[in-house]
Parts: structure tokens; C-alpha cells; sequence
């Protein structure tokens, strides 16, 4: 068909999830042509899920976590290779160590990496650690294989979280800081954090929150950590876990509109310049990306999650080799899954795009509930723990954008719900943990100026 692109030369930069999902799309999209797939890692794509699950608990090793391939992409992998810039004007991208890739479309999937400790002295102590890669898991499995007296863990998000389950389920002093009022508060809201610190105090965990650490202690190993309340953790094995970094800084001189909330791009996943204009020729795809969602007041979406760099890849791939009337749009839900502390957490939609919850089946006492999120009176997200089952039920509410409070409907549920309750989103700048989901909005990230 008259517009087709099949042949000709596409780069992927970033061996990762969406990386490898997209590349594999473009075959199976009827693409022939040259391609690319350049990484700075030195392994092949890999999937990160299983690093604060089964890696931790020494279930699995960490280098037996590689993706399988649906189909061999007969691409050209580019490993321990970094970009360091991308010419929209020449469509080359640049290579450290001063080489360059030519390209007719481009896709960037660069991912984030773990926010670092701010203090590099502190950060490089022995013991010191945060979780990400490959190495990073194989790297704190070993210490905790060792049995040290206690593991301290700065930040109560989901991979904070799950690292302190990892550690009680191994039978591991742990302490978890949090500077919001509960773990998981930045994604889930103020009433399921209150299971969450339950569940983790039930288990063992020494929770502190409404404090900070304010200083790793230690002359060359780790020993301990002062925090803002006074008072003082010893320890021998700290985690970071700060939440994440978009992977954008070598995009800085492209003219694209990349910021600390990543590379901002439409619906069909083509990237905006720095004054929102659409590019045709560069594409965006997975934890990088922000996107709009007409579900969600088309505010611009980033996410961190595993489905949607599979869904969003696909999209990508799909519309870089497809003429404009044949593109789609991105606009499947967010969904997450975590197991920690024995509990089974799912989610689909935006929990923190909400005014109001409730309680729609079961109970907080019981530990197995369904939660359904509203904003301005419909449906946006829902919350499962040990229910899963039923989620699938809401799932349909939110695309339909059914009234809040929900309808009686789903198989197991109650005829009354219980009264909505506001939601309780607290503000990210007042969290240790970064947000799973984060509603960017439409504001830049910075200041332009128009010569």
C-alpha cells in the first residue's frame, strides 16, 4: 500500500523490553529493512520484575532472567554501546567513542535507571546499594546470602517495599524510612497504604515513617544511617530504592521535548520537538515515554510498567512502518502486579488520577478487597489484593467510563458498597518513593524561549 515504509534503515536505541517487543514487531509489521538495536548494557534484554522477587530470595539467579524471543528479529545488537546524542537533522544517532548510526526512523527506549544516593561518598560505601540491573541484583543477593544483622531499606514504593518482603521472607532484620506517611501512599493512596504498613509491621518490619535519612554512616563499609527524626538505624546493608531516572540527558541537544519526566510524545508514540511540534521520523516507547490518554484528561502519562512497554513497543513498531491513515493510537490501561508480605497487589487504570475511593468488595480487616477509584464522579482506576479475579470487571468500568461510585455487577460482590471516602493522593515532592504512575500534565519542563 501507497505509504507503507518496509524497507530502508530503523534504529532501536535501548536493549530493553520495549526494545526487543518492538523489534520484533517490525517484523512481524512486514518490515525488511536495516535494523538496529543498540544497548548500553553488555547483555541481551532481560526482564527486570523477577530482580526484586525470585533474584532476591534466591529462587532464581540473576543471569537467568533473559526475555525469550517470539520470533528472532535478525537484527544488528549493538551491546556495552551507549548513545551519547541523536541529529535530527542529519537522522544519525551518535555512538560513544564517536561513531554514528544513520537512520530513516528511529525508536527511543531508553528506559530509566535507580535514583542514586545524593551523597556519592556515601553511595560508594561497601554495602551500599541500589536495584535495577542485573548486577544490582546478583550484587545484594550475595550479601544477603550472607546473613547480615540488618538491611535498610530508604524508600517505601514498590521496589522498596518488595525488597523488605524479600528480606523478612529470608528471616532479615529489616527497616524501611519513608518519608511520606505510609508506604505506598504515592501510588495507592492514603487507605490501601494503611493496609500496606500493617501488613509490613505484621511481618517484622521496622517501619519508620514521616522521617528522612540524612546521612549513610560508615569509613568504607556501611555501618549505619542517621535520619531526620534523631534517631539512628545500625545496619550493614542499605538499598536505595529513590525511585527512578529517565534515561533522556543524552538527548539534550536534539530539540526533543525530553525532561526529567522523560520524552513527552502523541498517541501513535512519535516524539514532540521541545515546542510541541510532531516529529514523523523519531518514536518513543516504554518507561521513557510520556503519553497522553483520553481516559485520563489527556494529561501526559509516565508510566513504569512492564505491560505497557509491551503494549506501547507494539503500537510503536506497528505505526513506524504504517502509512498515517493506518496508524493506531496507544490507549490500553496501565496495569501493575506486586507479591509482598504473602499479599497478591493488582492495579489497572490510574489510582492517582482520583478524587475519591471505596471499598466496592470485601474488607481492609480481611485483608482481601477490590478498591475502586473516582474522579469527578466516573471510574478511573481500581485496586485489588488477594482478589484478582475481579479486576477485569473494572477494567470494563473505566474504559466505558462508568459512574463513581461503581454499580453492583461483579460476580462476589456486595449490593452496598460502603460510603466513597476521599483518596488521599499525596503531593510525590513530599515522598522518598517515586510514583508508579505520574500525571505530568501539559506544563514543559522548562522555560522556552522562541528566537
Amino acid at each position: 500500500m501507497h505509504g507503507e515504509f518496509t524497507d530502508g534503515r530503523i534504529v532501536i536505541v535501548g536493549a530493553s523490553l520495549a526494545g526487543l517487543r518492538a523489534a520484533e514487531a517490525l517484523r512481524a509489521n512486514g518490515f525488511t529493512g536495516s535494523l538496529t538495536v543498540v544497548g548500553d548494557e553488555p547483555h541481551p534484554p532481560y526482564d527486570r520484575p523477577p530482580l526484586s522477587k525470585q533474584v532476591l530470595l534466591g529462587i532464581a539467579p540473576a543471569d537467568s532472567t533473559g526475555l525469550p524471543m517470539r520470533q528472532d528479529p535478525k537484527a544488528e545488537w549493538l551491546l556495552g554501546v551507549r548513545a551519547t546524542g541523536l541529529d535530527p537533522l542529519a537522522r544519525r544517532v551518535l555512538l560513544d567513542g564517536g561513531e554514528s548510526l544513520p537512520y530513516d526512523r528511529v525508536l527511543i527506549a531508553t528506559g530509566t535507571r535507580a535514583r542514586p544516593w545524593p551523597n556519592p561518598a556515601e553511595a560508594a560505601l561497601d554495602g551500599v546499594f541500589t536495584l535495577r540491573t542485573r548486577e544490582d541484583a546478583a550484587g545484594l543477593a550475595e550479601r544477603l546470602d550472607a546473613g547480615p544483622e540488618r538491611v535498610l531499606v530508604i524508600g517505601g514504593g514498590f521496589t522498596g517495599s518488595e525488597i523488605a518482603s524479600a528480606c523478612r521472607e529470608r528471616g532479615l532484620a529489616v527497616t524501611v524510612t519513608e518519608r511520606g506517611p505510609a508506604p505506598l501512599v504515592g501510588a495507592l493512596g492514603g487507605t490501601l497504604s494503611k493496609l500496606a504498613a500493617v501488613m509490613q509491621r505484621n511481618h517484622g518490619v521496622d517501619l519508620r515513617t514521616g522521617a528522612t535519612v540524612t546521612r549513610l554512616l560508615g569509613d568504607g563499609h556501611f555501618t549505619g544511617a542517621e535520619l531526620s527524626d534523631g534517631s539512628r538505624v545500625d545496619a550493614d546493608v542499605c538499598v536505595v530504592a529513590l525511585g527512578a531516572i529517565r534515561n533522556v540527558e543524552w538527548l539534550a541537544e536534539s530539540g526533543l521535548a525530553a525532561g526529567p519526566r522523560g520524552l513527552a510524545c502523541d498517541a501513535g508514540c512519535r516524539a514532540f520537538t521541545m515546542y510541541g511540534i510532531v516529529t514523523d521520523d523519531v518514536f518513543v516507547a516504554g518507561d521513557v515515554s510520556r503519553f497522553p490518554h483520553p481516559l485520563f484528561g489527556y494529561q501526559l502519562l509516565s508510566l513504569e510498567h512492564w505491560g505497557n512497554a509491551v503494549t506501547q513497543a507494539e503500537v510503536a513498531a506497528h505505526n513506524m512502518v504504517s502509512p498515517g491513515p493506518l496508524r493506531r493510537p496507544h490507549l490500553s490501561l496501565p496495569t501493575f502486579w506486586s507479591t509482598q508480605f504473602g499479599l497478591n497487589i493488582k492495579s489497572v487504570g490510574v489510582p492517582t488520577y482520583s478524587d475519591h475511593v471505596v471499598i466496592a468488595q470485601g474488607s481492609l480487616e480481611a485483608r482481601r478487597l477490590a478498591m475502586v477509584y473516582g474522579y469527578r464522579g466516573r471510574v478511573t482506576a481500581a485496586v485489588t489484593v488477594d482478589m484478582a479475579k475481579v479486576l477485569e470487571y473494572y477494567q470494563h468500568l473505566i474504559e466505558t467510563a462508568a459512574p463513581f461510585p461503581p454499580p453492583a455487577g461483579a460476580a462476589d460482590r456486595a449490593l452496598a458498597a460502603e460510603i466513597p471516602i476521599p483518596s488521599d493522593v499525596p503531593d510525590p515532592s513530599v515522598l522518598s518513593h517515586g510514583p508508579t504512575v505520574a500525571l505530568t500534565g501539559h506544563l514543559p519542563d522548562r522555560r522556552l524561549t522562541v528566537v
